[in-house]
């Protein structure tokens, strides 16, 4: 939970900053455990928009998990770009629909 105060702080210089102005997010978890995040989001934006941004980050890692498990997502051996987007399109499409069949198998249990 994003619950302490969040901060703008500019880089002048720093090329591994997101922007040139930047926000930096702190997380102190239960188990006290502490997280900081960059992120680039406008400067007027809330610290709700922030923590759901920073939550989307889990989200994406866990598709791209799955993604490489059970769809062989790291599978691809070629030696094109294009190969490779053909590879991660199609297996980024077979994700889409089998997660459509498990959520509505999911609904029909309810």
């Amino acid at each position: 939970m994003a619950d302490g105060p969040t901060q703008r702080i500019s880089g002048k210089g720093n090329q591994h900053l997101p922007g040139d102005e930047v926000w930096l997010v702190g997380e102190e978890r239960c188990s006290g455990e502490r997280k900081f995040y960059f992120s680039n989001l406008p400067a007027d934006a809330t610290l709700k928009q922030l923590a759901a941004t920073i939550k989307a980050r889990w989200i994406c890692e866990q598709a791209h998990q799955q993604m490489k498990e059970e769809l062989g997502l790291d599978h691809f051996e070629g030696r094109s770009w294009t190969g490779l987007h053909r590879h991660a399109l199609m297996r980024m499409m077979a994700y889409v629909f089998l997660q459509s069949r498990r959520l509505a198998a999911a609904g029909r249990k309810k």
